[in-house]
């Protein structure tokens, strides 16, 4: 890259790291980190402090404990420029015994807080690099030295924030943080945010609060979900066999041409059929062929059994006439 006269960004250096740290080569993954103190940490940038830690907890992985603490006290005063204070008395006993992994990584990642230069984009980095691996109580007291700096979270920590809880499925405690965290910072919450959370109530199957944070985001933010979160509410609505309220959730979505996969289709014409709704069945069965999807089989019986039905005998010739041109 250098005869080329092109120079590796902090994501470059990021990416690489990992790798190395992925691959055990943590001999490479030092010199790497050297390279960054004259490349692009000439400034003391707390940014780079995910690229340190990614080394860091490499080492203290890998039982390199004292190797660990002799960079960390590098970093702090090269990379991170960090006052003397910070870096003079660095000892593995403040850790315990200096053996356990977890705890020494914790120390480390607290010393790294401390050394970086307050910024909000230092603490952002931190903290959702923390979220981002399910580390949420570390990254709450990330959260906690940054106010207490004078510094608000924005955004793309709250919304690391709420990943991460709806991961461990604590969905009460990620309502909570868009409802009142987010409101006692005056960070307003965003389509962003309330989407991550519908996204993930999707993957838990609930579909009562999908439906009452899909409201909250429209009325609060005036925001309207995408089409992936309609889509997991859409097929959440018919495995729950709610299909009149799929039936209108598919009109809203396609209004905004939001259209569903096949197999949203399917589920919701056989469904209508079960209810005896058959001109809704054939209403969406033609928009799902305009729209160049092949119903199953297990559609068209459906279809022809609920036709069959004794009370379906007076049924309009329009719908057979409708059914014969698909």
């Amino acid at each position: 890259m250098d005869y080329q006269g092109c120079y590796p960004d902090r994501d470059s250096y990021l990416v690489v790291m990992k790798g190395l740290c992925k691959d055990k080569r943590l001999h490479e993954a030092t010199h790497l980190l050297y390279s960054m103190f004259w490349r692009i940490s000439l400034k003391g940038n707390g940014e780079d402090v995910v690229i340190y830690r990614t080394l860091l907890d490499a080492l203290c992985e890998d039982g390199k404990f004292e190797e660990a603490v002799e960079i960390l006290g590098k970093i702090l005063r090269k990379g991170l420029k960090a006052p003397k204070r910070c870096y003079n008395r660095l000892d593995l006993s403040q850790c315990g015994d200096g053996k356990d992994a977890e705890v020494t990584k914790r120390w480390i990642h607290e010393a790294l807080v401390r050394g970086s230069v307050p910024s909000t984009a230092s603490y952002n980095a931190m903290s959702v690099d923390l979220y981002e691996e399910g580390k949420i109580d570390e990254a709450d007291k990330v959260i906690v030295e940054m106010k207490n700096k004078g510094f608000k979270p924005k955004h793309l920590i709250f919304e690391a924030k709420v990943a991460a809880l709806c991961k461990v499925d604590k969905v009460d405690e990620a309502i909570k943080v868009i409802e009142e965290d987010m409101v006692e910072v005056n960070c307003l919450p965003n389509a962003r945010v309330y989407s991550i959370l519908l996204k993930n109530l999707g993957n838990v199957g609930n579909s009562t609060l999908v439906l009452e944070s899909l409201n909250k985001m429209s009325k609060k933010v005036g925001c309207i979900g995408d089409k992936e979160t309609y889509s997991i509410l859409l097929e959440m609505l018919c495995h729950e066999r709610r299909y009149l309220e799929a039936s209108q959730l598919l009109e809203q979505m396609s209004i905004k041409s939001y259209w569903p996969c096949a197999n949203s289709y399917n589920l919701l014409v056989e469904g209508l059929c079960s209810l005896g709704r058959q001109y809704e069945a054939v209403m969406w069965l033609e928009d799902m062929i305009s729209q160049g999807k092949l119903p199953e089989i297990s559609v068209w019986s459906s279809l022809a059994s609920s036709f069959c039905n004794s009370e379906m005998k007076k049924v309009s010739v329009e719908m057979f006439n409708r059914l014969r041109s698909l």
